[in-house]
């Protein structure tokens, strides 16, 4: 929906107003022409360009970028003032955390004028000060007359900041309210169909033997910085454990060299009592976790999770290539991996429920399910997962925290990195607190 607002997809039918103007919208341009801004759960930055390039890029026709850089850096300094956006027009975006990188996002929005700011899913890569700085930043946008459409899963955020709700099940609007008028529980009945409770129910168990030993794991950048600093935690079988991490840019990191993605620079990751590092094998590190009972559910789906040019039934093979139950002799078997991504799609309710359909054409929710349901699958005896419930509507949330208890009771362990509190506060057995590369905290 909101890609036909902003002139990407052309609507088969029905009509489109603009100050009570009937409208085509059919490109992105004209959107813009008529005020409409995006934000897109994907940033569309260039990370090797600074702020001030990114926000310029695409608009090198306008009346501000005709008087040079110069009038577009003042024009950019006075939308920081003005909404308290707190960014450098020169620095280099991919060194900005994700928090800041939303901001160019917005700034690119108001620099063209955007009357209409659509945001899809703005706080699912944000930790909760970010979130709460960005409702600062909305809220002055609504005070300076500019409509704010904001496209979310999370009950807590549409009752905090929204004036109204409209809700949205299977393409159809369900419901129309202004949120004064209701509460968490009526919207969360309209949003699935059903009563859902999101009360985690997990008994008290005592875990078993650690099945994973990090000790003194130190991990230090091509600039020198020590991201992981003699970090040393265990999970044990039966345990849920999550993961606290400050600064959050340590998280994706610490992630990598858990899931075998990325070379520690010192250190042990000991697995079942072995020292995975010291393994020697011909294949990446990543597929030797894999096979020896690690799944990992990477915090950046759309890069680390998928190929999102391959359908759906491809995708939920990946990793998994010499599973025998969908190959033979080297040879996949079409009919098996439809039947598999089938039952996927029906246990995680997927839409569209299409298995061959190209999967960079779900939303960002459906993704995460497919990423999911392919690693809870593999049955796992350690299950790394990052941000689980990412962009997801709040019945498929309800599903995956059950999913999650009951590998828990089965004994698996699982490690947890999310960066809703009320989430890890719910699943988990115990929480590590990382700070300065090292656990602070438990």
């Amino acid at each position: 929906l909101m890609s036909i607002l902003y002139g990407y997809y052309q609507a088969d039918s029905g009509s489109i107003a603009v100050d009570g103007k009937a409208v085509r919208i059919r490109n992105s341009q004209e959107a813009i022409r008529l005020g409409i801004g995006m934000v897109h759960q994907h940033f569309m930055l260039v990370d090797n360009f600074t702020v001030l390039e990114n926000i310029v890029l695409g608009a090198e026709g306008g009346l501000l970028l005709k008087q040079g850089m110069s009038k577009a850096r003042e024009h950019l300094q006075a939308l920081n003032r003005d909404y308290s956006l707190e960014v450098d027009p020169d620095a280099i975006v991919g060194e900005l955390g994700v928090g800041l990188q939303q901001r160019v996002e917005i700034l690119k929005a108001l620099y063209r004028g955007a009357d209409v700011l659509i945001l899809d899913e703005p706080t699912a890569v944000l930790t909760p000060q970010e979130a709460d700085h960005l409702f600062c930043i909305l809220r002055a946008l609504r005070e300076q007359g500019k409509t704010v459409i904001l496209i979310t899963h999370k009950l807590r955020e549409v009752m905090d900041i929204t004036d109204a709700v409209s809700v949205m099940r299977a393409g159809t609007v369900v419901g129309n309210v202004r949120t004064a008028d209701v509460d968490k529980e009526k919207l969360a009945d309209l949003m699935v169909g059903r009563k859902v409770t999101l009360k985690v129910d997990k008994a008290e168990r005592e875990p078993g033997a650690a099945v994973l030993d990090v000790r003194q794991l130190c991990l230090t950048d091509a600039r020198g910085v020590k991201l992981l600093d003699g970090l040393n935690f265990q999970v044990r079988a039966g345990e849920m454990s999550a993961l606290l991490m400050f600064p959050a840019m340590a998280s994706p990191s610490c992630w990598k060299v858990l899931a075998g993605m990325l070379e520690p620079t010192s250190g042990e990751i000991r697995y079942q009592g072995v020292d995975l590092l010291q393994e020697k094998s011909s294949q990446p590190r990543a597929a030797l976790y894999r096979k020896k009972g690690i799944a990992h559910v990477p915090e950046d789906r759309s890069r680390e999770g998928l190929v999102k040019s391959f359908p759906m039934f491809e995708n939920a093979i990946l990793g998994y290539h010499d599973d025998k139950s969908v190959s033979k002799g080297g040879l996949f078997s079409r009919q098996a991996l439809l039947a598999r991504t089938r039952d996927f799609i029906r246990q995680f309710d997927i839409r569209p429920d299409n298995a061959q359909l190209r999967v960079g054409l779900l939303s960002g929710g459906n993704q995460q399910k497919v990423v999911l349901a392919r690693e809870i699958h593999a049955n796992p005896d350690l299950l790394l997962i990052g941000q689980p419930t990412r962009g997801v509507d709040i019945g498929a949330i309800e599903f995956i925290h059950k999913r999650l208890v009951e590998l828990r009771d089965a004994g698996k362990a699982i490690l947890l990195v999310s960066v809703e509190l009320e989430e890890i506060l719910a699943l988990s057995d115990r929480i590590l607190v990382m700070a300065g590369g090292q656990i602070s905290g438990e």
